[in-house]
């Protein structure tokens, strides 16, 4: 068996079993089946599950896979965990780095901080295996499977046809023992970038394919390289027209070479072929471990809809970036945080599937933003002429001494949050605070009474939406047209960090927070009618 054999081989973490469901006469019907169990379907399927709905995955694996694949998890998603209860391990086992440096040749051009500021639960980024990822999630949905938690996996499961009815889709679900039928109210496709879902109904994608070929290292060894993300253009090596490096957990690094677009894949994948690479770059006399190897090439795509009837696309199925600046599984991630709370209201009949167009406008909005820098980077990274390649050397020379050239580098442009201007579900804005919290925008971190102000926000409590009343009168809850509100009521007082992300120049501030944590309106003092009116827009309601 070949190294990359031994290292794409998954485990058997919910082997098949036959469930009740294949023997019955008449298909049952679920709230919500997710496809898939990778990264974005396990963490939909575990926050649905713990707002109450009962959701089912299926999977045509059995487990986790063992190739690396993603190890970039961004500081806002790692949020989004610890509201789900899983985070913890992960940055315990993580690899935490703030710190990218950028080189041309072997010179250094510059470094960046990607959280220079304090007031911070979480890391700007950890890197964590994807392996290890699912099996933090796993392990955490197994032990609340065990106290009740309405969340079913069935591995081996392969949908192998959808229709879709007025109210509900019919899936047919192929397995060891032969098919069988579910129903499903909604249907979420988390499979992945070939997305067979996606195939099913007939929809595409709309964007770019680059012509390029990026190859993937994982290698053991021990390395006296600090815990940063190094980047080199034309790097001295001669090993790739690009390479990228940074640690992994069990001291396994990542390297990224850039080896061009007409390549023989088959033989550049070839382990000798790969040691070669590794060698030239990390110095011939260095033992390592060659861990696993990948090729991929940039793309740049994403569906004109993310919805289509009763099915709801997320991840990579919806949309797909270059590996470079980590946007793939953190906007994923992203699409699962704006998608669970919408999903909900619906299924408990507190919002109309109308609700679901602002999934459309406000993933889409991240997809097009990640998108584009994406596109930039790319652009940059891969000159398309001799003469775009006289300017990017320009401009990294120029960038050496001078900040203002650094931004148009655009290596060191990571995966950040959006905010969703101009979306439907804002509020207009009412108090002259701080453009960070803006309509639209995720609350940023603060330290708050020995702790932090996002998990006192994403505290599992039920409620649909949070009010934060910061030197302000607030009642100690509140409710309108159906949806419940926890109030969290605090004092700006020696504490300038809060003040400063929320207040600015402002004497007190309300804001209304929706579940994903986005800021949905903000107003100078309490005025209960208004509130009543900006959750109704929130929800999409017409009242």
């Amino acid at each position: 068996m070949s190294f990359q054999d031994r290292y794409t081989l998954a485990y058997k973490t919910y082997p098949y079993e036959k469930s009740p469901d294949q023997d019955l006469d008449q298909p049952v019907r679920h709230p919500v089946v997710v496809a898939g169990g990778g990264p974005v379907g396990m963490a939909l399927a575990l926050d649905l599950a713990l707002k109450g709905t009962r959701v089912l995955v299926l999977d045509d694996h059995e487990g986790i896979g063992m190739g690396s694949r993603a190890i970039c998890f961004a500081k806002r998603p790692l949020e989004i965990l610890d509201r789900l209860g899983c985070a913890q391990p992960m940055v315990e086992k993580g690899v935490v780095w703030n710190l990218g440096k950028v080189f041309h040749h072997d010179d250094l051009i510059y470094e960046f901080n990607l959280l220079p500021e304090g007031g911070h639960k979480f890391p700007a980024f950890i890197n964590l295996q994807q392996p290890y990822f699912e099996k933090f999630v796993l392990d955490h949905v197994r032990a609340l499977q065990a106290d009740g938690l309405p969340l079913e996996i069935r591995g081996k499961n392969r949908i192998d046809a959808v229709e879709q009815k007025n109210d509900r889709a019919v899936l047919t679900v192929m397995t060891p023992d032969g098919p069988y039928r579910v129903e499903a109210d909604w249907v979420v496709a988390c499979d992945g970038a070939s997305s067979p879902i996606r195939g099913m109904l007939g929809l595409g994608f709309e964007g770019e394919v680059f012509k390029d070929s990026f190859l993937i290292a994982d290698v053991r060894m021990k390395a006296n390289f600090p815990t940063e993300r190094w980047f080199w253009f034309d790097p001295p090596s001669g090993a790739g027209a690009s390479q990228l490096l940074h640690k992994q957990p069990d001291d396994v690094w990542r390297i990224d070479f850039q080896i061009g677009w007409d390549v023989d894949r088959a033989e550049e994948l070839k382990e000798e072929n790969v040691r070669r690479r590794v060698a030239d770059m990390i110095g011939q006399d260095v033992e390592f471990d060659l861990v696993w190897s990948s090729i991929y090439t940039f793309q740049c795509r994403r569906m004109t809809k993310f919805h289509n009837g009763r099915v709801i696309f997320a991840g990579d199925a919806a949309h797909q970036v270059s590996p470079f600046g980590a946007r793939g599984a953190n906007s994923g991630l992203q699409d699962t945080d704006n998608l669970a709370w919408k999903l909900k209201l619906i299924l408990d009949g507190k919002a109309t599937s109308k609700l679901l167009e602002s999934y459309d406008i406000e993933r889409i909005h991240g997809a097009e933003e990640n998108i584009l820098n994406s596109t930039r980077s790319t652009d940059f990274i891969t000159p398309k002429s001799e003469i775009s390649r006289v300017f990017r050397d320009a401009v990294l020379a120029l960038a050496q001494r001078h900040d203002f050239a650094r931004p148009f580098v655009n290596s060191g442009r990571l995966s950040v949050p959006c905010t969703y201007d101009g979306s439907p579900l804002n509020g207009p804005d009412a108090l002259e605070g701080p453009a960070r919290t803006r309509p639209g925008s995720p609350c940023p971190d603060a330290p708050l009474d020995g702790g932090f102000l996002i998990e006192r926000l994403g505290d599992r409590t039920g409620a649909d939406f949070q009010i934060l009343g910061i030197d302000v009168d607030v009642p100690k809850a509140f409710e309108a047209h159906g949806i419940g509100c926890t109030v969290l009521s605090v004092s700006s007082k020696g504490n300038e960090t809060l003040r400063e992300r929320y207040l600015g120049d402002a004497e007190s501030a309300v804001y209304l927070i929706r579940p994903d944590q986005h800021v949905a309106v903000r107003w100078p003092a309490w005025d209960a009618d208004a509130v009543r009116a900006a959750i109704a827009r929130a929800c999409a309601l017409e009242v």
